[in-house]
Order: C-alpha cells, then sequence, then structure tokens
C-alpha cells in the first residue's frame, strides 16, 4: 500500500492530502492558521489518520505559486526534505495548474484568482497571466471557456461576474475541492529532487508592475 502526498502553501495557511495509490482512501487536513513551524505536526497527524506511514508515501507534489514567498518556500523545503532521501518522488507544480484540475476538463478550463486590487491571476489555454480586470474579460470572451475555477474574490467581483455570464462559463469555487484532483498532473510533470528558487512564482514580483 503507497499513498501520495500533496502539499499547498501557496494560499491561506498549510493543505495537505493523502490519496492511497490505485484506491480511493482519501485523507486530508487543512488549517488556514498554521505557519511553516506546524507542517510537520500536521503531516504526523494525517498519516496517522490515514493509517499510513511516511514510508509508504512515493510521491509528493507541492504547488510553486503564485503565492507569497514566505509561504512557498515553506511548501518546498519541507518536501524537499521529505524527499532528499530518494524513498519518493517530488513534483513541482503551478497552483493555477492545480486549480485547473478541479474542472472536469482541466485543459480546456480557465482559473481566475485575486493577485491584489484591480489585478487577477489568469489561466487560460495552458499560459498565466497576471493582468487587471478588464484584460482578463477581454481574454475570456476572446476565448471562452466551459468552467471557470474562481476564488471567492472573483466570484465576488461584479464586472467578472458579468463576464463569467455573457461567456455562458460555469463558476467552480476552489474551495472545498479534494486536492486529490491534482493527481492528473503526475503524468505530465517532471519529478525533480530539488526545487531551486527560480522555480516558484512569489507574489511580490508582480506588485512591481
Amino acid at each position: 500500500m503507497t499513498f501520495d502526498l500533496f502539499v499547498d502553501t501557496s494560499r491561506k495557511g498549510i493543505s495537505m492530502a493523502l490519496l492511497e495509490t490505485g484506491a480511493a482512501h482519501y485523507t486530508e487536513s487543512i488549517d488556514e492558521s498554521a505557519r511553516g513551524e506546524t507542517a510537520s505536526a500536521m503531516l504526523d497527524a494525517l498519516l496517522e489518520k490515514a493509517g499510513a506511514t511516511l514510508d509508504q508515501v512515493t510521491r509528493v507534489m507541492v504547488t510553486l505559486g503564485p503565492g507569497s514567498f514566505s509561504g512557498l518556500r515553506t511548501g518546498v523545503a519541507f518536501c524537499e526534505g521529505l524527499s532528499f532521501s530518494g524513498k519518493r518522488k517530488l513534483y513541482g507544480v503551478s497552483t493555477l495548474a492545480a486549480l485547473a484540475c478541479f474542472a472536469d476538463a482541466p485543459e480546456s478550463a480557465a482559473v481566475v484568482i485575486r493577485a491584489r486590487k484591480d489585478y487577477w491571476y489568469l489561466r487560460l489555454n495552458g499560459k498565466e497571466s497576471f493582468i487587471e480586470t478588464a484584460q482578463v474579460v477581454e481574454a475570456l470572451k476572446a476565448h471562452p471557456v466551459k468552467t471557470v475555477v474562481v476564488d471567492e474574490a472573483a466570484l465576488a467581483d461584479e464586472t467578472l461576474q458579468a463576464a463569467f455570464k455573457e461567456t455562458g462559463a460555469a463558476t467552480l469555487l476552489d474551495k472545498g475541492q479534494p486536492l486529490s484532483k491534482w493527481g492528473k498532473l503526475f503524468d505530465s510533470v517532471t519529478p525533480s529532487l530539488m526545487l531551486e528558487a527560480n522555480y516558484i512564482q512569489p507574489s511580490y514580483f508582480e506588485k512591481l508592475h
């Protein structure tokens, strides 16, 4: 019996999940107030809840952003430590690509999440952008999709709501979705033992624009 571990520190707090390989057994832990020093304790509790041991974890997937620099480095460093022995493979994935997996057809879905006031991260047709509200609307109208994965900020934005309605796109909130759906990315991402700093996408870069 082996397990896949999913770790997301690119958004609020820490989210972790365990999925038994080839089975439906799934265990998840989400703590929006958690910080880096609690990651090990969260993993221990998750393993105990799943009735598993760390030796049974063979693959680890961690989000690389966009997100806060401190949060991303916490998640990446923690997962690198878990994988350093070579007992498990480490996969780094874009947060936006991971969120797209919540849709039934990730390759044809869009993702819109808030970056800061009047700016958004958009994933559309496999490309990721940091753009203003009007540009998001223009992009969605030029390339309509059936589903848009959104965060609460995007769902509440009146301009974006109007664009979703006009293009006929259904919205899917990112909260409450199982991280196990990210497992679709194992087939398209190459594992890497060390995810260097230039792999991650800290949000502060966009604040310079």
